[in-house]
C-alpha cells in the first residue's frame, strides 16, 4: 500500500519537472523572442531611412536573419573577433572588429547617416554581466541612433531619451526589450 506522502512527493516531483524549462527551451524561447522583436522593430523602421546596427556577431545567426528581413539596409556589425559561420559573415566595409565600447565613438562620425535600428546582442553567459555591459554600451550607442530609432536588446535598459514599446505577442514580458528613441 503507497502511503500518502510518497504519492504527495512524487506528485511534487512531476510537477515541479512541469514547470522547470531546460537550458534548450530556455534558449530557442529566447530566439523566437528575438525573431519576433527585430521582424516587428522591422516593421517600425519600414519608412525610417538608415543604416541597421549589430552589435555582437556571434555565429552570425541574427545578423542573417537581419539580411533576409531587410534586404535594402546596410548592416553595420560590431564584433570583437570574427568567429561566425563564413556563410553569415558580413562584408569587410561593415565589419568593425574591436571592442564595442571603443568601436561605437570611434563611428560617431564616420556612419554615413544615423542608424534606423540597432540590435545589442552581446551576452556574455553571465546575467549580470551582460546586464552592466549593455549598461555600459547603451549610453555609447545612442548618438548614432536617429529620432524614431527603434533599439531591440536582451537586457532592460534605462536611459534618457529611450521609450519603452510593448513587446509583439507570445513574447513574455522581460524576455526581450524593445526602445524607441525619442
Amino acid at each position: 500500500m503507497r502511503s500518502w506522502s510518497s504519492s504527495a512527493a512524487r506528485r511534487d516531483r512531476r510537477r515541479r519537472r512541469r514547470a522547470a524549462v531546460s537550458r534548450l527551451d530556455s534558449f530557442i524561447r529566447r530566439l523566437m523572442a528575438q525573431r519576433a522583436c527585430l521582424e516587428r522593430a522591422a516593421e517600425l523602421i519600414r519608412d525610417l531611412p538608415g543604416p541597421v546596427l549589430e552589435l555582437g556577431l556571434g555565429n552570425g545567426r541574427t545578423y542573417d536573419h537581419l539580411r533576409e528581413i531587410l534586404p535594402e539596409r546596410q548592416i553595420y556589425v560590431f564584433e570583437r573577433m570574427a568567429a561566425a559561420h563564413p556563410d553569415s559573415m558580413p562584408p569587410a566595409e561593415f565589419f568593425i572588429v574591436g571592442e564595442v565600447r571603443e568601436m561605437l565613438p570611434a563611428m560617431w562620425d564616420r556612419l554615413p547617416a544615423p542608424a534606423a535600428l540597432a540590435h545589442m546582442d552581446l551576452a556574455t553567459g553571465d546575467a549580470m554581466a551582460s546586464q552592466r555591459l549593455a549598461a555600459e554600451v547603451a549610453p555609447l550607442l545612442l548618438p548614432l541612433l536617429r529620432p524614431n530609432a527603434i533599439l531591440v536588446s536582451e537586457p532592460a535598459l534605462e536611459l534618457p531619451g529611450l521609450i519603452a514599446l510593448p513587446l509583439p505577442g507570445g513574447v513574455r514580458e522581460g524576455r526581450y526589450h524593445m526602445y524607441r528613441v525619442g
